[in-house]
């Protein structure tokens, strides 16, 4: 299967990384030092990961994570990282909801130790559904399981998103609304639409992105469910399994108040991105895993809330998913990697789908 080149991830070094942190760790922790310091391959585009060893008579944990803001210079996903915001919301999920959310250790919002806030975490070993090539591709873990293996991995998946809408309440989130007027769904759109404009400032704007917003608004729930706690970037490529069970649930960045059909439309959604992509190359994938109808069903009967307009938040995914991949493409033009062409709405690799949603036509076939 054909992809794009990978995009580049970071301009810091890592040698110099990790001299950094083996003297910030022993301001923390006397007589500790930093050991085993690695840069994962697959470390993403938006927050950095590192991973290392404690090396002391009593650590807090022996085995590290280290999420650390994009550096600035790096042409980043995001305008803005804010790790106490990220610190603070894991450590909510975890001690409400109960779901296996990384201890969180350490949280370092001077910039001057690595050249950017970060926070520290215990590391969590297990696997990980791969992005690339994609879990519905041949040759990976996921892929190579039963019936029966997914189908309990996709249960407890579910299961983590149900618990965490039902088991902290909503007042104790309130620090992650957006700002604004207007209802929680109204002020996360808001938000989307001002993060797309910094997309585009000084650059070809899409046409398609432009559709999509103004199709939300013609299909805007008529009564919005209530505001929860949302993960954000509800997939399972974000949580690490001990056999096909949740042992670790990651990335919350892009952690929200909203109503729950936001972070199931992400939850549907991101499984289709790679549904389709994986049939555009002639593979079957996995058309009978993480259905949108067996999704909305198995939230229904675990938390007794019926997600209903799916049609918008799928469709309000598949936008927001866009608007991330315009910036990585304007990014990897920042750096060479591609050519801009005459029609930017096709450095969206879901453009058809996104369209098709657009038009009304997408779930015609798909449920």
């Amino acid at each position: 299967m054909a992809t794009a080149p990978r995009p580049r991830t970071s301009t810091r070094e890592p040698e110099e990384l990790a001299r950094r942190l083996t003297a910030w760790l022993g301001g923390r922790l006397p007589g500790a030092k930093a050991v085993n310091v690695t840069v994962p391959a697959s470390n993403g585009m938006s927050s950095e990961t590192l991973l290392f060893d404690i090396e002391h008579p009593e650590p807090p944990v022996r085995s590290c994570a280290l999420r650390l803001a994009a550096d600035p210079s790096a042409y980043t996903i995001f305008p803005v990282y804010d790790m106490p915001r990220q610190y603070r919301t894991m450590r909510l999920a975890a001690e409400r909801s109960g779901i296996p959310v990384p201890r969180v250790l350490w949280l370092e919002e001077d910039p001057g130790p690595l050249g950017a806030p970060f926070f520290v975490m215990e590391r969590v070993e297990g696997r990980v559904p791969p992005d690339v090539m994609p879990y519905t591709y041949e040759g990976n873990w996921l892929h190579a399981a039963d019936d029966a293996e997914r189908e309990r991995l996709e249960d407890a998946s579910i299961r983590i998103i149900a618990r965490l809408h039902d088991g902290v309440p909503a007042a104790e989130a309130e620090f992650l609304a957006e700002p604004g007027g207007g209802s929680p769904l109204r002020r996360h759109v808001t938000a989307q639409r001002a993060y797309y404009d910094w997309v585009v400032t000084g650059l070809a704007r899409s046409p398609l992105i432009e559709s999509a917003f103004e199709r939300l608004e013609e299909l805007w729930p008529a009564e919005e469910s209530e505001a929860v706690l949302n993960w954000g970037d509800a997939r399972i490529g974000n949580i690490v399994y001990d056999g096909f069970e949740p042992a670790a649930v990651l990335d919350w960045e892009m952690a929200a108040l909203a109503p729950r059909e936001v972070d199931l439309g992400w939850t549907v959604y991101l499984h289709r991105f790679f549904q389709d992509l994986t049939e555009s190359f002639g593979q079957a994938g996995l058309p009978a895993f993480l259905r949108r109808d067996r999704i909305e069903e198995r939230y229904a009967r675990l938390t007794g809330h019926t997600p209903r307009d799916m049609d918008f938040y799928t469709l309000y995914a598949a936008l927001r998913h866009a608007v991330v991949m315009l910036r990585v493409a304007y990014r990897q033009a920042h750096f060479g990697e591609v050519a801009v062409p005459a029609d930017p709405d096709t450095l969206i690799l879901h453009h058809g789908s996104l369209r098709a949603m657009v038009q009304g036509s997408y779930w015609e076939n798909v449920r």
